[in-house]
């Protein structure tokens, strides 16, 4: 039991062990049975008949225990699994999953492999309630396989929340039955740039796109509740707008111009009307994407990087904002996110924003702030009453390189390591109490602008996400014997096929190569990014590019 990642609160072995055998079964709530066989698939374990007391696993609920929370007890006779609610029953089943041999990892049983488990006593619940990956989709698209396949990694890892990136300036990716443009112009690009950092432009020529119906949203939606998961969508307005108003330009500021889906990466000046016909448009999107996920409790509207350049020369915009009494056009853009954000509301979402929209102000007290430029505005925002989602450039932005070598494959800049996520405290122990309470999560972000594909994705993700995962189960920085356990770990996700980057290094075939997929080191340093981003948060007209790339 001296290696479960992430480490349980309670772990306490006892002599003896508890070996499975072909058939054995399991009793108790049928919600709770289904989510222990989910976890447990390669065992195949078999629901006993009602009433049965003979079951080699026994789950009972236990509300007393909180949400996520389990208690696990293991004897030479059995297992007994206390569950707070499902996701409890679910995460017990994973941390069974863990003492057994990696084997359990593999998608099918191993003739031969001896199911033990040693007998013990484990209890355990989160320290915090979102535990999430951001994922985008939007600048370099990824089949629904593998966003399928990053539910399971979350999952394996009691990561609970997948917040899905769905449109940015260089692509729409979901299907619109009311504003089908949406998915047949916006979700492709003619080429994409190989450009380095502030170079003269060049391109692959290549197209590239991709979009998910919205049944595939449907279903993606289900294989993660399923399995714990929340999806998050996000829709990025007023900005980031390139590619919806290649699709629709008369929802631009400025809808004379021509539009076009973005083949470089940075961000365009395209920007969305704050006009009432534009959020009318996006409330219609909004009801698309809401109703095929299902319940949606967060919704994030992203509300970064804009440039308000169109809005203050728009005459029509201007007279808008002279009648909604607003003084400048930032005032008009904290403005319109509280519009959708009480759409949102009224539909049972909370809307989530990246903290330039709470440096506007004028947000509804109930939506949650992701200070992705640094701890300080994080603050800022808690101290405010919202509620915050640690999201920091350093150290959660895993399209940094984890080490600062043109061996690496290429990333923004440099660098994360894996030590540098262990290291994180998501709730900083100088603040209030007041403010570390509202402090409910942490989240890693994958920007996918040099993430080309899935083993790419599984190079930048993990191990680091498992440093991740840990910190966000536990709250704080990784206990020291974490390396031991990352260790052990490893050798699952080995049998689970996960080409992570090894701590030692990249392998020959995980370097940077030649051309422009090798890094290079020293462009850009996180250090300074985030000295950078912390002097923008000053300033309350900071809705404006960060970064350019």
């Amino acid at each position: 039991m001296d290696h479960l990642l992430p480490r349980p609160r309670v772990s306490e072995s006892t002599p003896g062990v508890f070996e499975f055998v072909p058939g054995s079964s399991v009793s108790g709530p049928a919600a709770l049975v289904d989510a222990v066989r989910l976890s447990l698939a390669v065992l195949d374990l078999r629901p006993a008949e009602a009433g049965a007391d003979t079951a080699a696993v026994r789950v009972v609920e236990d509300a007393g225990l909180g949400p996520e929370a389990y208690e696990i007890e293991i004897t030479a006779e059995g297992v007994r699994i206390a569950a707070g609610d499902r996701a409890g029953a679910f995460y017990a089943g994973q941390t069974l999953r863990q003492l057994l041999p990696a084997e359990a990892y593999r998608a099918a049983a191993l003739p031969g492999t001896v199911w033990a488990v040693p007998c013990g006593r484990l209890a355990d619940a989160p320290a915090l309630s979102w535990r999430g990956a951001h994922l985008d989709v939007a600048r370099n698209f990824l089949p629904k396989r593998e966003v399928l396949r990053m539910i399971d990694m979350l999952a394996l890892h009691k990561l609970n929340r997948l917040h899905l990136h769905l449109v940015d300036d260089q692509g729409w990716r979901v299907e619109s039955r009311a504003y089908p443009l949406l998915h047949e112009i916006g979700s492709h690009r003619d080429q994409t740039t190989t450009s380095y950092y502030r170079e003269e432009p060049a391109f692959d020529g290549v197209p590239h796109g991709g979009y998910y119906t919205l049944t595939d949203l449907a279903e993606i939606s289900a294989y993660a509740t399923a399995r714990a998961v929340t999806v998050v969508p996000e829709i990025d307005v007023p900005g980031h707008a390139s590619a919806i108003l290649a699709a629709y330009p008369e929802f631009a500021a400025r809808p004379a111009d021509t539009y076009r889906v973005l083949d470089r990466w940075g961000i365009s000046p395209a920007i969305l009307s704050p006009l009432p016909a534009t959020v009318d448009f996006l409330t219609t999107v909004f009801d698309e994407i809401i109703g095929a996920l299902g319940d949606v409790p967060y919704f994030h509207i992203g509300g970064d990087e804009c440039v308000l350049d169109d809005w203050a020369a728009s005459a029509e915009i201007s007279a808008y904002q002279e009648k909604l009494g607003l003084a400048t056009p930032a005032d008009l853009h904290a403005w319109f996110l509280r519009r959708l954000a009480d759409v949102l509301a009224e539909r049972r979402s909370r809307a989530v924003v990246w903290d330039e929209a709470f440096v506007s102000g004028m947000l509804r007290q109930d939506t949650v702030v992701m200070p992705w430029r640094g701890p300080q505005v994080g603050r800022r925002a808690a101290a405010a009453g919202h509620e915050v989602v640690a999201t920091p450039v350093f150290p959660m932005y895993f399209d940094y390189a984890e080490a600062a070598s043109a061996e690496e494959p290429l990333a923004i800049g440099d660098t994360i390591t894996l030590a540098d996520v262990a290291a994180f405290a998501p709730v900083p122990s100088e603040w209030t109490v007041e403010e570390r309470d509202r402090v409910v999560g942490v989240q890693f972000q994958l920007w996918s602008e040099r993430i080309p594909d899935g083993r790419t994705l599984d190079y930048r993700a993990w191990p680091r996400g498992c440093a991740a995962a840990e910190i966000a189960w536990s709250g704080a920085p990784v206990s020291e014997c974490f390396t031991g356990r990352l260790d052990a770990h490893l050798v699952r996700l080995d049998a689970f096929g996960v080409e992570y980057r090894p701590p030692a290094g990249p392998r020959p075939w995980q370097r940077g190569g030649s051309g422009w997929r090798r890094h290079r080191p020293g462009v850009v340093d996180v250090q300074e990014m985030m000295r950078h981003l912390h002097e923008l948060t000053q300033s309350a007209d900071s809705t404006r590019p960060s970064t350019s790339s």
